[in-house]
Order: structure tokens, then C-alpha cells, then sequence
């Protein structure tokens, strides 16, 4: 499996172009809570894929992430958008550079799963301290949606196993809801979808690519929601 903190921290304009060929989550997150007006917190803001969907309609968008070669490219795309409303800052989920009750809207896409697997020392703890942090930044009325991964190469939802655990915990003891969605990659042409999977995914899913000559891989995504 490929080391996805390498490629976050050298290989972001190739993830940029990965996750270019999924749909966007606007109307997802519009069904949920309208982001219009609002100031929104990104965590794991990644290259702005939240971020970018979100800022020509909020009041303001602070996009936080580890890695900064990632936040470089966020911060280009909401230039190029002609965004004014945003700021971007190195962070880590357990800490979040922002002020009490300061954000209307949490959104973070697959991301605090990182911390969450359960091959991960103390994820129970992580999760806790995430959670913590999202409820001190959240305003009364306020809402959190994580994306997370619900297997991809799966047309129904198939998490992975180390994700499970982290996934009930959400559940049964912070209070969230969760749905689930497609999320689907449509790459170009074969060679285009082999590579990109093979860059990000690994050997499995990318033979199953060039043995079937796919461009369209399947996916899903769970969306948990916390209202305050």
C-alpha cells in the first residue's frame, strides 16, 4: 500500500489530479446545512476540495492541514477563484489553530480516519481529543460533517476493517449520524485510471483496473453529521 503521508507531503499536484475525477460534494453538503453566510472550518483541507467548493459562498474559510505542500495548492485554486474570504494554517486535527465557538460548519474529507485506524496507537484517544476540538470550535446550531472512506472499488458500502471501530465510535459515542454516498472516479481513459490508482491505492485495486480495462472505478463514502 502506498505511503500516503509521502504522498501528501511531495506528490500533492498527482493527489490533485487523482480526486479531480470525482464528483463534487456540494449538493451533499447543501442537503445537510447550507454553507451560505457561514464561517467554515476545513480540517484536512488537503488541496481544497472542500474548501474551493465552499468559499464563493461563505462568509469565510479557514483551510487547516498537516501537510503544507498540499495547502500551497489549495491556496493557488482559491486565488485562481478570485476568493478573498479564506486563510490557510498547518495544523493537526488535536489541535485546531482557532478561537471558541468561531465556526458555523466543520467539514474535513478523508482525514481524521488517519488518526482513527485502529493500527494506530491511542486512536481511541485521538479521536477523542478530535472531537473535542470540534466541539469547542463549533457554535451553538452548529454542524460537523466528516467524510470518510466506505470502500473504494465497492458499489455498496464496504469500509475498511481497521475503520470500523473508529466509524462506531462516532456513532454510539459522540453522537453522530451517519449516511452513505457514491463517489465514483471517471477517469479520461485506462491508462489515466491504472496510473492514478495504482499512484494512491495500490497494486490491488490498480491490477483490477488494467485486468478489466476500467475508467470508471466505483466508490462510497460515509458522511457522518454532528449538530450542537
Amino acid at each position: 500500500m502506498p505511503n500516503h503521508s509521502e504522498i501528501y507531503a511531495s506528490k500533492a499536484e498527482q493527489y490533485e489530479l487523482l480526486i479531480s475525477h470525482q464528483p463534487s460534494l456540494l449538493q451533499v453538503i447543501e442537503a445537510i446545512k447550507s454553507p451560505v453566510g457561514l464561517d467554515i472550518v476545513d480540517i484536512g483541507a488537503g488541496t481544497g476540495r472542500l474548501a474551493c467548493t465552499l468559499a464563493p459562498m461563505a462568509k469565510s474559510v479557514l483551510a487547516l492541514d498537516a501537510s503544507e505542500a498540499m495547502l500551497h495548492i489549495a491556496a493557488s485554486r482559491l486565488e485562481q477563484a478570485g476568493c478573498r474570504n479564506w486563510s490557510i494554517r498547518v495544523a493537526d486535527h488535536r489541535s485546531l489553530p482557532a478561537e471558541d465557538r468561531s465556526a458555523d460548519l466543520i467539514v474535513s474529507g478523508w482525514s481524521v480516519c488517519y488518526l482513527g485506524s485502529d493500527d494506530v496507537e491511542g486512536w481511541e484517544a485521538n479521536i477523542g481529543q478530535v472531537i473535542g476540538e470540534i466541539r469547542r470550535i463549533l457554535r451553538p446550531g452548529g454542524t460537523a460533517i466528516l467524510f470518510e472512506n466506505g470502500g473504494t472499488g465497492s458499489e455498496t458500502p464496504n469500509p475498511p476493517d481497521f475503520l470500523k471501530p473508529y466509524f462506531g465510535l462516532l456513532e454510539r459515542q459522540y453522537g453522530f449520524t451517519c449516511t452513505w454516498i457514491r463517489t465514483d472516479y471517471r477517469f479520461d481513459n485506462r491508462k489515466q485510471a491504472e496510473r492514478l490508482t495504482r499512484f494512491f491505492f495500490g497494486d490491488s485495486i490498480a491490477d483490477k483496473v488494467a485486468r478489466e480495462q476500467l475508467t470508471h472505478v466505483p466508490e462510497c463514502a460515509a458522511v457522518f453529521t454532528l449538530h450542537l
